[in-house]
């Protein structure tokens, strides 16, 4: 069958053959029957095969039975039946560890011939086997689990160049990879910075932090949160009586889902643009004012970027900054684990769902530095913050340019 790419700049023509799975691939049948083996292997649809006590934190498998596991060496392919929203049909992905394994035999383990083992593997990122599943499998008894007969899946009709066009393919989509791995290590190194020096720049009991900026020497002083703001959140009858949610707008309503680790994250929305805001003045939010949420999920917390565009929801309480306090300094230091810890665990009350009272949240204590220091420090963290963004934006960007090149360069 003709197929056409746009690789390099250049226009290329190739033909694209149509085969089975079977015919460039075996399922392997090789047991662990003499324990050889006792890594125990887990096929992710986010991260691909794994070790799986690197995944779970922990042992799933039972090493006392683990004689009937499949024996997966670098480069098979294993088919996990278990569905999700990254995979759904399952994921198929091979084993790029320096090292075999074994998984589980309600795993499909097959080694392939005769093809490109990069672009098979790419292959099976992209949807174009989908439509032979949808037809000739379903999800039988268990909602979470896809089900196909392993003679059924060895049928797959796949389509495929000719191996050089392969090789380049496989090449292609290898840099993408490889761009993509990079800035998501850059990321986790800057995010494992970030979390030591949090501890260390912050006076959490001491009054001298263990690193300062050169020219700062004082002793912190503790604060009560009351004593350097307003802390206030919405009323259950303001909500009920003056808000109305709407799916488009201008105006958006910051929920408890809209904070989260020091953010605010706005991929779920609701907008309150025909509202009665002359009843609502206490839920207007301005330019660094800070959220915290007090219900459900407690202690997540943001800033609130701009004037004019957002108001309060319930379980999200706002805390509004006196003139010498900044608001960047101050999320920091609460949003840290060791203030969580300390401060506001102590003060949560569990009896339906954990709560925290806008009492308790005026009883927070924080060790404060004079207004310059809070400047430097707020100031530091935001650069690595935007920093972090920048990568995590990198990486989201370059996965769309994949997910379209996926789309457009098989068929």
């Amino acid at each position: 069958m003709p197929g056409h790419a746009r690789t390099g700049g250049r226009d290329v023509i190739f033909a694209w053959e149509q085969c089975k799975l079977s015919d460039i691939s075996e399922k392997s049948y090789e047991k662990n029957t003499d324990n050889k083996y006792s890594t125990v292997l887990t096929n992710s649809a986010e991260y691909g095969i794994v070790k799986q006590r690197d995944f779970f934190d922990k042992d799933i498998a039972n090493s006392s039975n683990i004689s009937g596991y499949y024996v997966v060496r670098k480069n098979y392919f294993v088919y996990n039946p278990r569905i999700s929203n990254q995979a759904k049909f399952g994921p198929i992905n091979r084993n790029k560890l320096d090292e075999s394994g074994i998984m589980s035999p309600l795993y499909l383990v097959f080694t392939v011939h005769d093809i490109d083992e990069s672009f098979l593997e790419t292959l099976f990122q992209t949807t174009t086997w989908h439509r032979f599943m949808y037809q000739n499998g379903d999800t039988g008894a268990r909602a979470d689990r896809f089900a196909i007969k392993d003679s059924t899946f060895m049928s797959m009709p796949i389509k495929v160049p000719s191996l050089e066009e392969q090789h380049k393919l496989a090449l292609a989509f290898q840099k993408l990879d490889q761009t993509i791995t990079l800035h998501e290590e850059k990321k986790r190194q800057l995010e494992r910075l970030k979390s030591a020096l949090l501890q260390k720049m912050f006076a959490y009991k001491s009054g001298y932090p263990a690193i300062r900026f050169e020219g700062f020497s004082d002793e912190w002083e503790e604060r009560k949160l009351s004593d350097i703001s307003d802390v206030t959140k919405l009323a259950g009858f303001e909500f009920t009586k003056y808000v109305r949610y709407q799916e488009t707008g201008k105006i958006i309503a910051l929920r408890g889902l809209n904070v989260k680790n020091g953010k605010l994250v706005l991929d779920d929305v609701k907008y309150i643009d025909d509202s009665d805001f002359s009843k609502l003045n206490r839920s207007k939010l301005y330019k660094n004012d800070i959220l915290l949420t007090y219900v459900g999920t407690v202690g997540e917390l943001a800033i609130v970027p701009e004037d004019d565009k957002y108001f309060l929801a319930p379980n999200v309480a706002r805390i509004r900054l006196q003139d010498h306090v900044n608001s960047i300094f101050i999320c920091q230091m609460m949003n840290n684990s060791i203030f969580y810890n300390h401060i506001i665990l102590p003060l949560i009350a569990t009896s339906s769902q954990p709560a925290l009272s806008m009492e308790n949240v005026r009883k927070f204590q924080l060790l404060m530095p004079d207004y310059q220091e809070q400047q430097k420090i707020g100031s530091f963290f935001k650069q690595i913050d935007d920093t972090i963004a920048l990568h995590q934006q990198k990486i989201n960007n370059i996965n769309s340019v994949k997910k379209s090149l996926l789309q457009k360069m098989f068929i």
